[in-house]
Order: structure tokens, then sequence, then C-alpha cells
């Protein structure tokens, strides 16, 4: 079986393959990397759900494989649920060495008067199966925390270096690459996704 990953991200494709692998499930695992004429596919719609459906149709559409796709963000309590869908480019357009930073920076100074017991957020991360006969999946990983004032830990990307997971002292960014795939939003949603397609097949 040969599935399709929505994503030019290389380290997405073998945690795909060993989920599949944990559910039962021995299927190649391509990136767009192995479709050079497949569409880029804009993120316009308003949820997250709404943006991992839209990549995961697009992609089962023109290589005719299952395809898997997945959109996440930070949702911050005081910024009522912002960035959300906008988590990736919060503060604009800067380029991908500079936009991490810039848009960490920019929450942080946006909750610099905000009292620790009202920095709680959370990660979000929808994820989509589209099978080539139109059928089709979709589920939701959460991982819940707060925010602190100053980034720690080198491990992570995005918010990670400010995100503290609950029941946690260390940032996503100060745990190890196990630790943050065990309890992501983005592997719970992956695992949840897997059991879909268990029960499609």
């Amino acid at each position: 079986m040969r599935i399709v990953l929505a994503t030019r991200n290389k380290k997405k494709v073998p945690e795909m393959r060993t989920i599949l692998a944990d559910a039962g499930i021995e299927a190649e695992v391509l990136s767009l990397d192995a479709f050079p004429d497949a569409p880029e596919v804009p993120e316009t719609e308003p949820t997250f759900l709404g943006n991992a459906l839209l990549k995961a149709r697009a992609v089962a559409e023109h290589t005719g494989l299952p395809a898997v796709a997945d959109d996440s963000g930070l949702k911050v309590d005081e910024l009522r649920g912002m960035p959300g869908v906008l988590s990736a480019r919060w503060a604009g357009r800067f380029g991908a060495r500079d936009q991490d930073r810039a848009n960490l920076e920019l929450v942080l100074d946006q909750l610099a008067d905000t009292p620790s017991e009202r920095r709680g957020a959370h990660f979000v991360c929808a994820a989509a199966l589209v099978m080539p006969d139109g059928t089709e999946a979709v589920v939701e990983g959460v991982l819940r925390g707060r925010l602190i004032r100053e980034p720690r830990g080198s491990n992570g990307f995005g918010y990670d270096p400010v995100f503290v997971p609950e029941g946690e002292s260390r940032t996503t960014a100060e745990l190890s690459p196990e630790e943050k795939n065990a309890i992501s939003h983005r592997g719970v949603a992956f695992r949840k996704l897997a059991q879909e397609l268990v029960e499609i097949l």
C-alpha cells in the first residue's frame, strides 16, 4: 500500500511510517517530493480541519493514492484562541529563518502583562485522510499547557520553547523527540488517523 503525506517535510515521513506500523499497517509512505508537479495548496480555510481536508483532497485527486494532510497551531486562551490557523504567520511573513522567532516574540509581547494563572494555551492538530474513492476521515489531537515568559530548550520549533505541557515543568523544546512525539498534538492526531485507516481497510 502507498500513502502520500501532503507535505514536503521529510521528518514527518518516518513518523507516519512508524505510527502505521504500530497500527499493523504495512505501507510505503511518500512525501510530495515524490510528485514534483503536485499542486501547492494554499491554506485558505478558517479552521485547521478545513485546511487539512483541502490539502488531502487535492493530493488524493492529483496522485490517485490515499492522501494524509494535517494543519496545526497554537491557541492562546488570553488571545481568544489566536493565533490559531495564523500560527505560522502571526507576525507577518519574514522568511523561514526568522519566522518562528518573530511569531514567538509577538505572542510573548502580547502576553507581557498577563499573570501566570491566565497564560493557558493548547496546541491543536487536525489530520485528514482522503481515499481515491472519496472516502474521508478527519481527527483532532490536542496538547494542553501554559506559556512561560522566556524561551527554554533547543529541541523544538515554532512556539515549543515557551510552551509547557500539563504535568510537565519542561517546555516541549526541552523534551527529547521521543518524549514529545508520545504526547504531541500531531502524534495524537496521526495515531487516531491510523486507527481510522484500519477500519476503512
